[in-house]
């Protein structure tokens, strides 16, 4: 028997496709999400255990070119320095994430008019408010209100998750140095919030939040979305968009759990599969209409690709630390934020603390930058370093060049033989320069903490968290794919409401921005809802 078409298809259940299905259950629309990969059970991740070091490099490892599970696709990234992370199941490279949660600044969405590089924003900081303030609410942020980097925006809903001595000592750097520094929202529950229990400090908060404090969006907006109707069918790798002769989408083509190769019919189609994922399906969504892809009459469909460069700064301290215990972040610094071209780039970066590694992770390290001898010093060596490390990291705005993209590899294939995506990427001079600038910055401050040794690395090739601009929002169709509230410019039934719409990349870990587009864009959808279908 043939399903009958369902009113809205949404593709991904990441932080996107999360917080659009929710918004959009109060219309009693049908909506069915499709998801690639399956649903995590909190007894296995690797924090639920002593293994979970290890594991990192193995099934829960951040990069699916590592981690090679069934649902994974993967990833030709030789052309790149930076490689691609990501996770594929309910709840997206959220179950992974750190939490860091910061906002997008309004700077960040006038960029060309106030430094002259890549292009402003169709939509600015104060249409999205309220859409943030929702998200908050949603996702559940402690953090600690008045950050002067920041206009006024309403309380936290938790307090602060506690900076520890690592936190401590960084802060006593940057108060040496007269910089910026703030507690950081943080999307881990400091105290019980809807239904999820706090942080009891097991530190693999990158590798899935046993405790379920972290505000993964499997745990916080799906109970919510399923609760109000929306259907969630998991284990299903959609292999292209489908199209009628009038060019408006008609559903997608995809393989169930059993591989038997499915149709479903849909009124209106949502992507939210991310900066690799989208561009990837919109490629492989070719036709007579599309023969470049689909929504790719600008051909912009997978350019523009922005990855984030990262430096990484650790300092190994005479006095002991936390180690790895405790949540994963607890301040930033945003000194070195907007432009100043004194500095010798445009835009800039904010640091991130991220407290300490566990003994494998310390031992490696160790090694491989000359610290941890093997032979007679080996132990006391290992002995310096372990609970006496903490680290920043520089997450640094990466501007939109065109030359950098996401394709279709050759040869390459998942186990259903779709394409896999190819990565071309290559840093341009700005961002070496603000990787240098983070890096000696960096090493300053941590010196001024008290840290005698340092050491650094830029850029961090296994950080390609945040994957944006390969769909960009404009209001020419020549120069974007989708329009101010994330409708495709050629197919008027098709959405995108994940990180490849962002235009820039500003300096910041992009999940809040994202989730505050995505709300945006359903209450868009909503107050249009007579004309969805034309």
């Amino acid at each position: 028997m043939t399903e009958e078409p369902v009113d809205v298809l949404i593709i991904g259940a990441g932080a996107s496709g999360a917080a659009v299905a929710w918004s959009l259950a109060d219309t009693r629309m049908r909506i069915v999400c499709l998801e690639q990969g399956g649903t995590s059970n909190p007894s296995d991740f690797p924090s639920a255990g002593r293994d979970w070091e290890a594991r990192r490099s193995s099934d829960f490892s951040i990069s699916p070119n590592q981690r090679k599970r069934p649902t994974d696709y993967p990833i030709a990234e030789d052309n790149s320095p930076i490689k691609i992370v990501n996770f594929n199941g309910v709840g997206g490279s959220t179950v992974m994430f750190a939490g860091q949660f910061p906002r997008f600044h309004p700077s960040d969405f006038r960029v060309k008019s106030l430094d002259g590089v890549a292009d402003d924003w169709p939509v600015d900081y104060a249409t999205l408010e309220p859409f943030f303030e929702q998200n908050d609410r949603m996702m559940g942020v402690s953090g600690l209100a008045g950050d002067p980097a920041y206009p006024p925006k309403g309380h936290d809903h938790m307090p602060p998750l506690p900076l520890g001595k690592a936190g401590q000592a960084v802060a006593r750097g940057f108060n040496k140095q007269g910089w910026h520094w703030w507690p950081a929202d943080v999307a881990i529950n400091s105290v019980a919030y809807d239904g999820r229990d706090k942080c009891i400090n097991l530190g693999a908060c990158i590798s899935g939040c046993a405790q379920g404090a972290k505000a993964s969006v499997d745990v916080s907006y799906w109970p919510h979305a399923l609760r109000a109707g929306v259907e969630l069918r998991t284990h299903c790798r959609v292999r292209e968009i489908t199209v009628g002769d009038d060019g408006m989408a008609t559903g997608a083509i995809y393989y169930d759990q059993d591989d038997t190769e499915q149709i479903i019919k849909a009124h209106v189609v949502i992507m939210a599969s991310n900066g690799v994922g989208t561009p990837r399906l919109l490629l492989n969504s070719k036709s007579k209409a599309f023969p470049d892809g689909l929504a790719n009459s600008s051909g912009l469909v997978g350019k523009n690709l922005m990855l984030h460069p990262y430096a990484g700064i650790q300092g190994i301290f005479e006095e002991e630390l936390d180690g790895y215990k405790g949540p994963h972040k607890g301040i930033q610094s945003q000194e070195f934020y907007e432009t100043d071209l004194s500095r010798g780039f445009v835009r800039g970066y904010t640091y991130e603390l991220s407290r300490g590694s566990g003994p494998v992770n310390t031992a490696l390290t160790g090694l491989s930058k000359g610290r941890i001898p093997w032979g007679a010093n080996h132990h006391g060596a290992f002995r310096k370093m372990y609970n006496r490390t903490t680290s920043i990291f520089a997450v640094c705005e990466d501007l939109p060049e065109e030359h950098n993209t996401v394709t279709l590899d050759a040869s390459l294939t998942d186990g259903h033989g779709i394409p896999a995506p190819k990565i071309d990427y290559t840093l341009s001079d700005n961002s070496r320069k603000m990787l240098d600038h983070a890096l000696a910055r960096g090493s300053e401050v941590l010196r001024a903490a008290g840290a005698t040794d340092i050491l650094t690395t830029a850029p961090l090739q296994m950080a390609g968290w945040h994957l944006m601009g390969t769909a960009r929002m404009g209001t020419d169709p020549q120069r974007s794919v989708v329009n101010e509230w994330g409708r495709s410019h050629d197919v008027k039934n098709l959405f995108i409401v994940d990180g490849s719409i962002f235009v820039t990349s500003a300096g910041v870990n992009p999940t809040s921005t994202l989730q505050a587009l995505a709300l945006y864009i359903a209450d868009q959808m909503k107050q249009r809802l007579a004309n969805l279908f034309d």
